[in-house]
Formats: C-alpha cells, sequence, structure tokens
C-alpha cells in the first residue's frame, strides 16, 4: 500500500472525479418532439395563451400540462438534451460539465463564497446533469407549503411514471446502507420515495439499462398541437403594460434567437392567459430584475427603467452545503451514485456514490467542473493559475495509478439550510451570470448541522458493515487530512482542519447543486405564486423555495410544475364557465 504522505495528491484527483460523478451520466437516446424548434424558426411576433420562460425541471411538465387546454410557447435559452452525447454517454461523463463553450448544457459559476457551481443551459435543467437521486418532500414540508396532499401525491405518481425506478443496490451501498443502521440512523425502511426518518434507498431517474430519464422527457404528455418549444432562446425582459389596470401587467417577452435576431411573443387577449418564470434559482430573480422588477438602487445601477421596486427579489439565496469523506478501499467497488440515505433528526443527511475508476473507464483528460481544466487550483494563488500550471495538474492526474480511483465518498448535506445569501446583476445580458452569495454555515446551526453529520459518517465507515471497504492503517484523522488537503473549492486551507470539524467543514465545503431562493413566497411571490404587485405574471422553480424539499430536491420541483399546472387548468376552466 501507498504510504500516507502520498495518497493526499491522489485523493485531490479522486475527488474531482467522484464528486464528477454525481454530476452526469445517461440520457434517453431519442431525436426529439414535433413540437421542438430552434428560435431561428420563430417568427417575429407571435401569440399564446401561456408563455413559459424556463424548460426546466419545473417547465417542462408545466408546459406539458397546460398544453392539453391552452396554447403554450415554453422558451429555453439552452439546447436539446437528446442526442447530445456529453449528456447521454456514461464514458463522457463530466464532459458537461468542465464544457465552458457557449452552448454547453451546464454554465460554470464561482459563488463569492469560493465555490464552484453549475447552472444548467438544457431543456430538462438540472435533470440533465444530477445524481438522478429521487426522493420527494416529507409532509410536514407539503402542509407548510399550502399544497393540497392529495394533488400533490397525485402530481408526484405522474411524473414517476416517466422519470423514477428502483435502482440496483450492490456491494458498496448495501455497506453504508447496513452501516447507517449500525451508526443508529434507524428504523430501515427498505425502498421508498417518501421521507422518512432513518435509513432508506431512494429512486433514481436512471432506468435498468443506465439510461438518464430527464424532466424533458415529461413532455410526452403534452398535447403536440398546443405546445411550441424553442431551444437557444434566451429571454431578455418581460413586457408591462398599465393599460387596463393600476397595476403593471405582464403581456409579453423579448428573446433572441442564436443569430441574434430579436422576437416577441405576447399574451392572447384572456383574463386567465399569463406569463410564467421556471428559469431556476438564478434566472428567475435575475429576470425579474432584467424586467424592472427588483431592488431599485440595482436596476438604477444597471439602467434598468423600474416597473416594481421590489428589495427582496434576489434575497434568501441559499446552497446547502455538502461535505464529503473519501475512503480509499482494499477492493474494487462498483459504480454506483446516490442510491441509499441516512435521514436523521439533527438536520443532516448522509449519501454515498462510488466507483473504480470515476472517469467511466476512460482515464481522459477530463474531471469536470471540479478540474484544473476550468481553475479549479486552490492550492495555487489566482494569479498563478496559468494555462501552464493548468497542463501541469493535468498531466499529474493522468499520472495516477489506477489504485487511486478505487473507493468511494460518503458524504454529508445539511437540511434547509439557515445560512442565506443574496444575488446582484452584473451585466443587462440574461446570459452572463448574476453575482451569488451563500454565505455557507454563516448561522452557527448550520456549522453544527454538519459537524453532527460528519461524525455519522466517521460511525459508518468504523462499522463492521463497511470493515471489508476500508484500510486498517487509515484511521479516520488520516481520511480527513486528506481530504482536506484536495482543491475541492478554492478557499484556504488550514492546518488544524482534521484535528476541529467545525475548520473541516468550513475548508470542504462543496455545493450538491441544490441552490433555491431568490424569488421566495411570501416575499415575491403569494401562495399561488403570482408576482406580488403584478397581474399575469407567475414564478414556479425552485426559486420560491425557503428550505430545500427533503433530501433532493428535483422530485418536488418536477411535481410543483405538474401540480401548479392542474391548478391553473382548473383555474382556465372555471373562468372560462363564469364567462
Amino acid at each position: 500500500m501507498m504510504a500516507f504522505s502520498g495518497w493526499w495528491q491522489m485523493v485531490a484527483a479522486v475527488l474531482n472525479a467522484v464528486l464528477l460523478f454525481h454530476g452526469v451520466s445517461f440520457a434517453q437516446t431519442t431525436t426529439g418532439y414535433s413540437f421542438m424548434h430552434q428560435a431561428t424558426t420563430a417568427p417575429t411576433v407571435s401569440y399564446y395563451d401561456y408563455i413559459i420562460v424556463g424548460g426546466g425541471t419545473a417547465g417542462c411538465p408545466l408546459a406539458a400540462t397546460l398544453s392539453q387546454k391552452s396554447s403554450v410557447l415554453l422558451l429555453e435559452r439552452g439546447g436539446s438534451p437528446y442526442g447530445n452525447t456529453n449528456i447521454t454517454n456514461l464514458a463522457a461523463f463530466g464532459a458537461a460539465l468542465s464544457d465552458l463553450s457557449p452552448t454547453s448544457p451546464s454554465q460554470r459559476f464561482v459563488s463569492t463564497d469560493g465555490v464552484v457551481n453549475a447552472r444548467a443551459r438544457v431543456l430538462g435543467g438540472g435533470s440533465c446533469l444530477n445524481a438522478g437521486f429521487y426522493s420527494r418532500a416529507d409532509s410536514g414540508y407539503v402542509k407548510l407549503s399550502g399544497w393540497d396532499a392529495g394533488l400533490v401525491n397525485e402530481s408526484y405518481r405522474w411524473v414517476e411514471k416517466v422519470v423514477a425506478f428502483q435502482p440496483p443496490v450492490k456491494q458498496w451501498q448495501t455497506a453504508v446502507r447496513d452501516g447507517l443502521v449500525e451508526a443508529g440512523i434507524r428504523p430501515y425502511n427498505g425502498f421508498t420515495y417518501d421521507h422518512l426518518y432513518g435509513t432508506k434507498i431512494g429512486g433514481t431517474i436512471f432506468d435498468k439499462n443506465g439510461r438518464r430519464h430527464t424532466a424533458a422527457d415529461l413532455l410526452r404528455y403534452a398535447k403536440p398541437s398546443g405546445l411550441t418549444v424553442l431551444l437557444h432562446a434566451p429571454v431578455h425582459r418581460i413586457l408591462f403594460t398599465n393599460r387596463e389596470s393600476s397595476k403593471p401587467k405582464a403581456h409579453g417577452v423579448v428573446f433572441t434567437d442564436a443569430n441574434g435576431f430579436s422576437h416577441r411573443a405576447y399574451l392572447k387577449r384572456g383574463s386567465s392567459n399569463e406569463i410564467i418564470v421556471s428559469s431556476g434559482a438564478l434566472g428567475s430573480p435575475q429576470l425579474l430584475m432584467l424586467s424592472g422588477i427588483g431592488p431599485r438602487k440595482q436596476l438604477k445601477a444597471h439602467d434598468i427603467t423600474v416597473v416594481l421596486d421590489q428589495p427582496m427579489v434576489g434575497l434568501g439565496m441559499s446552497d446547502n452545503p455538502m461535505n464529503a469523506i473519501f475512503i480509499p478501499s482494499p477492493q474494487p467497488v462498483e459504480v454506483s451514485l446516490i442510491q441509499v440515505v441516512g435521514i436523521t433528526h439533527n438536520g443532516t443527511y448522509i449519501e454515498s456514490a462510488s466507483g473504480e475508476n470515476f472517469a467511466g473507464g476512460a482515464r481522459t483528460q477530463d474531471y469536470g467542473m471540479f478540474s484544473p481544466q476550468i481553475g479549479q487550483l486552490s492550492t495555487v494563488p489566482p494569479k498563478q493559475r496559468t494555462q501552464e500550471a493548468i497542463n501541469k495538474a493535468v498531466e499529474a492526474m493522468k499520472a495516477l495509478p489506477q489504485s487511486a480511483f478505487v473507493g468511494g465518498f460518503i458524504l454529508e448535506k445539511i437540511m434547509g439550510p439557515i445560512s442565506t445569501g443574496h444575488i446582484e446583476l452584473t451585466s443587462r445580458s440574461p446570459n452572463d451570470n448574476p453575482r451569488v452569495t451563500f454565505n455557507y454555515f454563516k448561522d452557527p446551526r448550520d456549522l453544527q448541522r454538519c459537524v453532527d453529520g460528519i461524525k455519522i459518517i466517521e460511525k459508518v465507515i468504523e462499522s463492521k458493515a463497511f470493515s471489508s471497504f476500508r484500510f486498517d492503517s487509515l484511521p479516520i484523522v488520516a481520511l480527513l487530512n486528506m481530504t482536506a488537503s484536495s482543491p475541492v473549492n478554492l478557499l484556504p486551507k488550514h492546518a488544524n482542519a482534521s484535528r476541529s470539524l467545525e475548520q473541516f467543514c468550513k475548508d470542504t465545503v462543496m455545493t450538491i447543486w441544490h441552490y433555491h431562493g431568490g424569488c421566495q413566497v411570501a416575499r415575491v411571490v403569494d401562495r399561488d405564486y403570482k408576482v406580488i404587485g403584478v397581474d399575469a405574471l407567475r414564478v414556479i422553480d425552485g426559486s420560491t423555495f425557503r428550505n430545500s424539499p427533503g433530501t433532493n430536491p428535483q422530485a418536488t420541483v418536477m411535481m410543483l410544475g405538474r401540480y401548479m399546472g392542474v391548478k391553473l387548468l382548473r383555474e382556465r376552466v372555471a373562468a372560462n364557465g363564469a364567462e
């Protein structure tokens, strides 16, 4: 076995690949839909009952539902996931996350906290890039949200018929599962989509053949004659009028196509017709501000006409911090995504992933969004992050022995979180990332939850059930040191990280891509997701959340799209009957 002094270098590469494996895999291989077109084919002016901005995790099920009884335009700034080898090929996973081209399905951003993150730019949204774990929100979350429990369950089932599956649980995941139970995370609840305290096997959006099923697949429910999907169609602003009431009323949008030509889409006449923003936690507050709804001072700084001074837009931004411990294994382990979760009473969730070669068997030069190719070199000062330094780091990773890629990691994510931040515009372009601050661990209760989670991970690693997957000669402190020495973020490192779990949490914080907020309920939108202070405009996506639902949010975001689509159709039928 290698000496301890050499392990941290290997772990740096392993964590790059491991955490990347949490991100991308197979996709559907269908070519698309008859109603899906490039925005270059769009007329200069068009009219619809509903205009949905953002074809992501919420936008796709929402559009499919509304198309049953109305005309719907779905505008997606990215391209199609179908036929994109960076998404469809397991051997190429990671290529999407490290692809920095303008047409990449993943748009990288680095928060002011120094954590590298990714923002989806593809039809299907984050469900095209994530680890695929599918788990519902708990009943308390549903109740606090004011949702109808019966319709929520119906909407989850509607989603699950297309995208959710039971994963195959093999040796590594079984050891983590049994280790969690041995560590006291009880009861064992078996396989379930439900959010239950204890240890369980959750769902996955990967089918038995290893193909990813995304929110874009929910468009198969759509009525083709009622839906138009335009790709590469970034919306620059929402148009408002004051002619019919004292409040501004949304009545159209301006979007551009891949050639830079401008198009306008307007709402048809009708009291039920609306514009719905489903652009995600970054995109939705960003678009509201670009359209003149936001903090007056910030809008004026970018020469944006103020439609509504709304200081709460862009506030309440949160990202669930994730911290992981890598465990080198003395024996080969299966390649697995997140399948098992320990749901604790202290506000932390424990998950795991594994694989003998996290580069998909290719040992390619590409390690995704944590790779040196995108400047993720925390031990190198920013001014020294030259292409030469990056190339050297890439070569060093390629030279690592195969043994560096045997093992897996166990992670903890805290619920909530309690700590919040904000976003600010950087330009008037919808394609530019806003400046994002999450304030990880600003609230000491979040930090304590992280510490509690790491302690549970330690118990799992030291459990009898997990014993065959760890070296006896590598104590917990050595594993913590290896992880803390790895370039998992852009934050400075501290020598005492393994001695202080608080410092370990701060030094090794990463994203699990569950950021939310910016257009929160009761602050920016009401309980029906209508934007407060304007008419004919709603926001329906994760930007409205105060807390991330369940252990992983994608199931609930897809459910919300369906749920609100059904509610809007019911309102439409009632209004037409009254008229």
